[in-house]
């Protein structure tokens, strides 16, 4: 199959990273597809872009979303980098299935990456084929969408392509391609790549090319490259406690997988948690629980030593100097996590006006979820309703816990803290109500709607799944089931990376 490219601008790229040295990535076009077909555009991302969706739905447009086409402007890449996989170092990994077709400036005025995941095969695939399952697109397209409207910083899905192809994994199955929107693909373990080749040229050109497009204000420090790591730590610090907040795990923090630009990105085995323990690991190739749900800011702790390690040479000329610098600033992550989480988590709780005792009242709450197997996205959304002293909700809640007495006594406390709130109960409510989402992408419904698809081409399960999601602080009476924890039946106890 030849490939075309289209001669106009249906994209209005300005490609920053292409300019970049060449042994930053490897220029190639993806790989054509046999019958491309449209599965979903998300028209509203597409306006917030600039694009327009009337033309992404046409026979060009779709070419193009596959990789049949590559449109006017573009600069098709696949990125390299490196990274530590479940703590042991590999030094070169890059875009194996994925192909970065060029930069766009949104109607924010921000850059975004625009990739294309699914693409083909690159010189980073190794011996994958570089092709992405149905399923696995899917997966991306409902989770990313979902954290989005969550409010947490994420890689966003502008559309989802059918390849009428089969790809070969434990069994065949039918092939897709996913554009995926970005702040920026650039990870820690890019860094990484260019450190681990002792390339301090490259490291430097990379800090460079990241203080201009994300943090300019590093520019201005005494230091940029320490401003740089410390600006990136916080992010990281801001969104890994979202990621907490709503009871997210990623499930492959890899080096590989941690974004600079401080988003989420790479939806492999993530899942959201049913039940609370922090302990909870749902990734069928996290044996060991690395990266469990309550190890999660300590490995992104650990992830942002490791890009410290990579920028030393560059935050003073002096080794023993740098170190110290570097090791002052990553030992403060903990203080900026909690800064971030702590006042969350009052917050999902109604309480505004910080007091002695209330961080050991939140506490005490989740080690009573844990003992009892509560549910944790449950249990906050329906606590707002139990504000009054005399509400006659309070079994809405008292079911979730498999003993109701745990939780009783702990009610009795809360509802006398509360009452100590300068803000009325409506008020009190309508916050919590506002933090505390009632429909996340329950493991078992995001399963259901791939298996749909995957197994019966019926694209209707996935459709719905993505409108209830969009507006996740909404109650939906009609789609109620949604908010639903698993029957036992149900339960989804893996998810997997699906590459």
């Amino acid at each position: 199959m030849e490939q075309a490219t289209t001669d106009d601008a249906m994209f209005p790229f300005d490609n920053s990273y292409a300019r970049l040295p060449e042994r930053f990535f490897a220029r190639l076009p993806p790989t054509p597809v046999a019958e491309p077909s449209l599965i979903r555009l998300n028209e509203r991302l597409a306006h917030e872009l600039g694009l327009s969706p009337e033309r992404l739905t046409t026979p060009a447009g779709i070419a193009v979303l596959a990789g049949n086409q590559v449109p006017a402007g573009a600069e098709p890449l696949a990125m390299a980098y490196a990274g530590f996989q479940f703590g042991s170092w590999v030094p070169q990994l890059g875009d194996g299935r994925a192909i970065l077709l060029g930069e766009l400036i949104g109607r924010d005025g921000v850059r975004r990456d625009v990739q294309l995941k699914g693409s083909g095969r690159t010189p980073f695939s190794r011996s994958g084929d570089g092709r992405a399952a149905l399923g696995p697109v899917l997966r991306e397209y409902i989770i990313s969408e979902a954290m989005a409207a969550l409010g947490i910083p994420s890689t966003r899905s502008l559309a989802a392509v059918a390849t009428g192809e089969r790809i070969r994994r434990e069994t065949y199955l039918p092939g897709a391609v996913l554009t995926r929107v970005a702040q920026s693909h650039i990870r820690v373990g890019t860094f990484q790549f260019f450190a681990g080749r002792r390339d301090e040229e490259g490291v430097r050109v990379l800090a460079d090319h990241v203080i201009a497009r994300h943090y300019p204000e590093a520019a201005e420090s005494d230091n940029p490259v320490l401003a740089l790591l410390g600006a990136v730590m916080e992010r990281q610090a801001a969104l890994i406690a979202r990621w907490q907040l709503v009871g997210f795990i990623h499930g492959v923090m890899n080096t590989d997988n941690m974004s600079i630009a401080g988003e989420t990105i790479d939806y492999g085995p993530c899942a959201f948690m049913d039940s609370y323990h922090p302990d909870t690991v749902y990734s069928s190739i996290d044996r060991r629980g690395r990266y469990a749900y309550g190890n999660q800011p300590s490995i992104a702790q650990w992830n942002l030593a490791g890009l410290a390690n990579a920028l030393l040479p560059l935050i003073a000329d002096d080794q023993h100097a740098a170190v110290e610098l570097a090791t002052e600033l990553i030992q403060s992550f903990s203080t900026r996590f909690a800064q971030h989480y702590q006042p969350g988590l009052l917050r999902k709780l109604g309480l505004a006006s910080a007091q002695d005792g209330d961080l050991k009242l939140a506490q005490d709450l989740l080690q009573r979820m844990a003992e009892n197997r509560a549910d944790f996205t449950l249990t906050f959304r329906r606590l707002g309703a139990l504000v009054d002293s005399t509400s006659k909700d309070d079994a809405s809640v008292r079911g979730l816990f498999e003993d109701p007495a745990a939780f009783d006594e702990w009610l009795v406390r809360w509802r006398e803290r509360i009452r100590a709130e300068s803000r009325t109960p409506a008020e009190i409510r309508s916050d919590m109500r506002s933090v505390n989402p009632a429909f996340i992408p329950r493991n078992h419904g995001v399963e259901e709607a791939i298996e749909a698809a995957v197994e019966r081409g019926d694209f209707e399960p996935f459709e719905e799944l993505v409108e209830v999601l969009a507006y996740p602080y909404e109650d939906q009476p009609t789609r109620a089931r949604y908010a639903a924890p698993p029957r036992p039946e149900q339960v989804v106890r893996e998810t997997f990376c699906g590459t």
